[in-house]
């Protein structure tokens, strides 16, 4: 099993629980639950629930009614998933800014979390 954790911001801030809040119930619920399922599949979780984006950057799909939101995330050593962002999605794309978002949380969790890896595995 994989575990999903969420990216926190310097100052302790989790973008995508504010995301998650900020959705309806239905939405809310249908997304938290695709992400136990990928906590459950991790890279074996495929279309129509996941897809691959670009540059290690994948996206859960969520859809209620007409309604569509997504989750990015990205995989690390180990088991874990780091989901990024998400947002509601209004075009048939995922825009580039999300993705551009996605990847500059990544740079930013790798920069401060890599070297905390490291301590954890020294310490085995």
């Amino acid at each position: 099993m994989f575990q999903i954790e969420f990216y926190e911001t310097e100052n302790g801030k989790q973008p995508v629980a504010d995301f998650l809040d900020s959705l309806d119930d239905k939405m809310a619920a249908k997304m938290i639950s695709l992400m136990e399922i990928l906590e459950e599949k991790g890279p074996e979780l495929r279309l129509p629930y996941s897809r691959a984006l670009e540059d290690g950057i994948f996206e859960l799909r969520c859809k209620v009614g007409s309604n569509i939101s997504r989750a990015l995330y990205f995989f690390y050593v180990g088991r874990t998933i780091v989901v990024t962002n998400g947002f509601v999605k209004k075009t048939q794309k995922t825009p580039p800014g999300e993705i551009r978002l996605a990847k500059e949380r990544r740079e930013d969790w790798l920069s401060r979390n890599m070297g905390n890896n490291a301590k954890r595995k020294g310490r085995k």
